[in-house]
């Protein structure tokens, strides 16, 4: 069981496969996503869909375990994927990695990392451009919630995001 809090979730498609290239398959993803955030399961701050891949901060709503949030998210993906457009062979690799977001610099840093991992993967020149992310502003992500300012500063912009160099994407 994970401690309360907001957390960077990464999940892998099963052998890595390139599932999430199409839009049906991709919009299928969204709604589930969507749809459990806005039942209360969890707050979504930030995801990217990648080909391969999903990164996401969330924080798992009252008396959900991140495990169970993650679950919704993944089965109810994979259940609507098969179901709706006929696959037979499993959507998700099991388990997950998470790193629990310790201030409001954690939480921008792992923001930008998801912002730019479709750059850095060549789909898009700009963040803004890849339609499956939170940086595209096409969704409404949720406020942070409870976490620790860095620093006075922090308030008046002058902090900077510094790209994480420790995650893979």
């Amino acid at each position: 069981m994970h401690t309360p809090g907001t957390y960077f979730v990464t999940s892998r498609t099963w052998e890595s496969r390139k599932l999430f290239t199409k839009p049906p398959v991709c919009e299928i993803f969204m709604e589930t996503l969507l749809h459990y955030r806005d039942q209360g399961s969890y707050l979504l701050h930030g995801f990217v869909l990648m080909p391969d891949h999903i990164h996401m901060i969330l924080t798992p709503g009252s008396g959900v375990a991140l495990e169970r949030a993650v679950q919704f998210i993944k089965g109810g993906s994979a259940r609507r994927i098969c179901q709706q457009l006929g696959f037979r062979l499993p959507v998700w690799q099991r388990g997950f990695t998470d790193h629990r977001i310790r201030d409001n610099q954690d939480y921008r840093n792992h923001l930008m990392y998801i912002a730019e991992n479709p750059v850095k993967r060549g789909l898009v020149n700009s963040a803004r451009d890849y339609p499956w992310s939170s940086a595209s502003g096409n969704y409404v992500m949720d406020e942070p919630q409870g976490l620790k300012p860095l620093s006075k500063t922090e308030h008046s912009g002058t902090v900077e995001t510094v790209p994480l160099r420790s995650l893979r994407s």
